[in-house]
Formats: C-alpha cells, structure tokens, sequence
C-alpha cells in the first residue's frame, strides 16, 4: 500500500502501544480552559451499548434514506414554474424499516402508524408545509420505498446563487423520523450558448461523474422520458430516472480493454455511461453536439449542463441512442448532402445532459430506546491519523458532527473529543481491547468505523479500520501462518493508506 495524494504525510507510530499510555495520553486532548471536552460513557451504559452494537453487526438493521438530484437547476422567471429536471427522488431501503414496521405493530398502533410520509422543498422556505411538496412512497418490486417530487421550482424573486433540498420525514402516527439535506444546487437562468472555457469548469462536465439524460418532445413537461434501467435492460421512463457514471476512454483500445481515463467531457469523445444503481454498461459511445436536431460531427468543446447532445455507438454505421416509447433503440440518422459536418436525426435521439448528485443518510436504532429525530445524520468523508509517543488519534472529517456522538471501533468505544461540525478526534483502541493476546496474533483484524449517539442510535459508514500485527511467535513454537511469506515486506516500514472506503494501519516489527 501507498500514500495517497492528499491525504496527509505519514507519522511514525512505534511497534508496541500500551493502552494505558494511551490513555493517559488522551486525557490532555479531554480537558481545555473550559472544562472537560468529551469523556468515556460510564462503565454500565458502555456494557448496555456493546451488546446491542454486537447485535447490530450480527445482523445489522440499518434505515437508509438516499436522495437523488440535480447538480443544477434553471431559475423560473415571472409567473411560470420551471420545475426541476429531472425531479428530486428519495429511496427508502434496508431492514430496519421493516423492523420499525414491527415494532409499532406490537405497540397495538396499527400497520396505519407505520407509513413514511415526507415533505420536500427549498432550504430557504419558512416551516409552513403549505410552502413544500409532499411525497408520498410507494413501495417497488425490490422493497424499496420511492418518493419523488415533480412540482418544485426556484422563482426570480430568490436572488440566491446555490441553495439545498430539505427533507423532512415522519410516520403516519406524526413521530418526526428527521431532516435531511440535499448538496448544495447551482442555480442558473438558462443553459449555456457559449462554447464553455475550461478555465471556468463549474458547468463543465468532467469524467467520472455522474449525470441523468432525458428526451422532452417539443418542449412539453408532461412528454418527458428519462434514460433508466429496469430489469437489467435501458428503458426510457416516465417516472423514475437513473444516475449514470460518465467515463471518458481510450478510443484505440477495444471495449474489453476500456481504460478510463480523467478529464473533462468534450463534444466527440468517445464515453462509456454506467448505471450506478445496477452496474449495467452501454458500448462505448461517441458523443455529439445537437444543434436543431443536427448531430455535429465536427464540434470539438467541453460539455455543459442542459446541454442537448446525440450518442452515436462508436464504429457503427450513423446509428444513435434513440427511444421509442418505452423502449430504447438504435436509430440510423441520414446524411447531409450539401454538409458533411452534420447528420440529421429524429426527436428520440435528442437527449439533454444535466450533472446529478447523491446523499445517503444510514442509521440503525437497534434495540436503542430513540424519542428524538434521527437526524442530524452525520456523514464521514476522510480519516486523518496522527500520532505522539505512544498515542494514536484519528480525525474522523464529515458534516453534521455534535458533542453527543461517539466514536466505536467495532463494539469498542474509543474516546472521543467534539471539534466541530467537521471534526471528530479519537484515541485510537490498543488492539487488545477486541480480546486477543496482539502480539501473537498472525492474522488482521478489520472492524467497521461506526458513530453512536448517547442514547444509542447507530450511524454506520462506509470506512472500516485495519490493525495488522507485529509479525513475532513464541520462542521455540511453530506458527502456522496463511500470510504469504512475502507480504512481510509490507511490515519492514509503516504505512498508512487512505481510501473512501478502508483505512489501513500497518504496524512495524
């Protein structure tokens, strides 16, 4: 493993932690001017929260609540309603719904009680739910609950340059679930005409990032389909729309090859759109400037949000993306006699481009007795390790971080210090805390990073944390191992390796 760019330099930590150094260490970050900043829960309700943290990762009962929109969108003017395209969608998923369900039934209060319902609008809308769009969710053939907002717009009269979704959830008994946030949106007055310069990169589209396409014949709302997947198969849909990943690639490797490559989208590129819910790929495509339902096969320019464009499949004959109906298929656009530069195509094979964006809020009540909302849900984003002495801290970097969260290695509570919003610091745990006689220990041990509130809501995240052993026996004792003998070189110096989904800390022998 290696260090990644941007992540910080590495520090030297030695071969063996005490743990009582550790946390004596620790106390030093607890206490400041003002008193103590952060302290372990007592004795009792850590034990209370270990076995219901070990129940959890037995079998873990998360609520997840993902929203899907717009990177953009188009300002209304006067008295008309640009609504959002494609509008806000809002997936509710997991087991622990269904567990909610149950125990609301056994509480005599009905399966009526245990329907979600939300309201949606702008963040700078006033608490009146007159001023929001309800949602109402329905349940789909994979379990999930899907809600979607159609009908918000962001008028003239807010002069704002961004602003954020808010969703607020409750059950149909009126228990508030939480609030939840979108990204921040970009708002702009109209798609732009001008040829777009990579020195101002905000409406660019860059590779890697994910955008929704969408066909809207002869400009009328109610006409618009959107590029989905059902069933493993591409669909235009008239209700739900899919985020797919854009890849820039390699236009002299084959499609098995496809190395991906970074950058931003230019009009001629040949690209690869993947469904990011599914996996499922389209071949690789060309893509083609629209300019009154002309392909422009000379137009070399970086791409722009709302932008209207053409995919043609790369070594066919004038054959584009193309729906009908529901379906999508393969069109053939006819030449231009008196301009070689231009194919003309039908309305099916317009498509208009826009970035989006996805949040995914997951938390797990457990057996946890929760009165108050869920929220705010806090999200991880970057570890940050540092060490002094004989002590490790963790900086855990998200958004919505407050003084009653904790930070647990598994079902082992660290010590956790409140910075900001931002920033959480922990004392790393001696990995003897997880039962095992460290030293001798052959094998890694990886254990989920989790946040946990004071009255044991659980927040899982997408991180895990990796302790790997000294590589050291018993004197005179054999030690069978399944660790192949060369990876011992990655013990002769530490290592620290950060990524969006491990955190890896490697120990010196």
């Amino acid at each position: 493993p290696h260090r990644q760019a941007g992540h910080g330099g590495c520090s030297r930590l030695p071969a063996r932690r005490r743990a009582g150094r550790a946390r004596r260490g620790a106390r030093s970050w607890c206490y400041s001017a003002g008193g103590p900043l952060s302290c372990r829960s007592n004795p009792y309700q850590t034990n209370l929260l270990r076995d219901s943290v070990r129940r959890y990762l037995q079998v873990p009962a998360d609520q997840t609540v993902l929203i899907l929109h717009a990177k953009v969108a188009q300002k209304s003017y006067g008295n008309e309603k640009r609504f959002f395209c494609p509008p806000p969608c809002v997936y509710l998923s997991g087991p622990g719904w269904k567990l909610k369900q149950e125990q609301i039934k056994a509480r005599d209060l009905g399966e009526e009680g245990f329907r979600v319902c939300g309201y949606m609008g702008l963040d700078s809308m006033g608490s009146s739910l007159m001023e929001t769009q309800k949602l109402s969710f329905e349940e789909q053939p994979d379990a999930k609950g899907f809600g979607c907002a159609k009908a918000l717009y962001i008028s003239d009269a807010d002069k704002r340059k961004h602003f954020r979704l808010v969703l607020k959830l409750f059950f149909s008994n009126g228990q508030e679930i939480g609030t939840f946030h979108s990204k921040l949106i970009k708002v702009i007055s109209k798609p732009s005409q001008k040829k777009q310069s990579l020195k101002n990169t905000d409406l660019c589209i860059s590779s890697g990032s994910k955008v929704s396409l969408f066909n809207r014949l002869r400009s009328q709302t109610v006409s618009t389909r959107y590029l989905s997947v059902e069933g493993g198969a591409f669909i235009a849909s008239a209700r739900q729309w899919a985020a797919f990943t854009l890849h820039l690639a390699d236009e002299r490797c084959t499609w098995s090859e496809f190395p991906l490559r970074e950058g931003y989208i230019r009009y001629g590129s040949v690209v690869q759109l993947i469904c990011t819910a599914t996996g499922v790929t389209l071949p690789p495509l060309i893509i083609r400037k629209v300019t009154k339902q002309y392909a422009m096969l000379d137009v070399d320019e970086p791409i722009s949000q709302l932008h209207k464009c053409a995919f043609q499949f790369q070594g066919s004959d004038r054959m584009y993306l193309c729906l009908s109906t529901e379906k999508v298929i393969q069109f053939q656009a006819s030449p231009c006699p008196k301009e070689a530069n231009r194919e003309l195509l039908n309305d099916g094979s317009c498509w208009t481009i826009i970035g989006t964006e996805t949040v995914e809020y997951t938390f797990s009540e457990g057996l946890a007795c929760v009165r108050e909302p869920v929220s705010p849900v806090p999200l991880i984003t970057a570890l940050q390790l540092t060490g002094g002495g004989d002590v490790a801290m963790l900086e855990v970097q998200g958004e919505y971080f407050h003084t009653h969260l904790k930070v647990w290695f598994g079902d082992v509570e660290a010590e956790t210090m409140y910075r900001s919003p931002k920033s959480l610091v922990c004392v790393v745990p001696d990995v003897s805390a997880f039962g095992s006689d460290w030293r001798w220990l052959r094998y890694p041990i990886t254990v989920p990073l989790l946040l946990i509130r004071n009255d044991g809501l659980i927040y899982s995240s997408s991180f895990t944390f990796t302790y790997t052993p000294e590589q050291s026996f018993i004197p005179g004792q054999q030690v069978v191992s399944d660790v192949p003998q060369d990876s011992d070189k990655l013990l002769d110096s530490i290592h620290q390796e950060f990524t969006r989904t491990n955190f890896h800390l490697f120990m010196q022998t």
